[in-house]
């Protein structure tokens, strides 16, 4: 399957989140099942998720569970 088809999924599961203030178990299977697919994870994305993580410990971004 090539690269490209995976590309900025993170990223749009990220933006969700962010937008709809809140980030769901669905949210997270599907951000740990695409770093899976990835075998990696690229700068862009860690800085993405880097800044989901800060949102949810400040607050801006509330865990669903």
């Amino acid at each position: 399957v090539s690269q490209s088809r995976y590309k900025g999924i993170i990223r749009n599961l990220v933006n969700r989140a962010l937008l709809a203030k809140r980030f769901t178990p669905e949210m997270e299977t599907l951000i740990n099942q695409e770093l899976s697919v990835q075998g990696y994870i690229t700068d862009p994305d860690y800085e993405a998720l880097e800044y989901l993580m800060q949102a949810i410990d400040q607050g801006r971004v509330r865990q669903v569970v």
